[in-house]
C-alpha cells in the first residue's frame, strides 16, 4: 500500500498579500484575513462557496489601490 499525499488545497492566492484597510479584503485574491488565515481547515465546499463570490468582491476595493497590482 503507498501512501499517497493529499491533492493539493485549491486557492485564489496570487501571492499579493495586501490587505485593503478599507473593505478588508486581499488586493489579490479578495478574501478576508479570517479566510485567509483559515482556508486550510475550510471544507471543500466552503472553499469553493467563497471562491465564487470573489468576483464580485473587487468592487468593493477602490480602483486606485487596484491599480498598484
Amino acid at each position: 500500500m503507498t501512501d499517497k499525499p493529499p491533492p493539493p488545497i485549491k486557492t485564489p492566492c496570487i501571492k499579493v498579500c495586501v490587505i485593503d484597510g478599507t473593505s478588508g479584503l486581499c488586493l489579490g485574491c479578495y478574501r478576508t484575513l479570517a479566510e485567509v488565515a483559515g482556508w486550510g481547515r475550510l471544507s471543500a465546499e466552503t472553499r469553493e462557496s467563497v471562491i465564487a463570490e470573489l468576483p464580485d468582491r473587487r468592487s468593493q476595493i477602490a480602483p486606485e489601490k487596484l491599480a498598484m497590482f
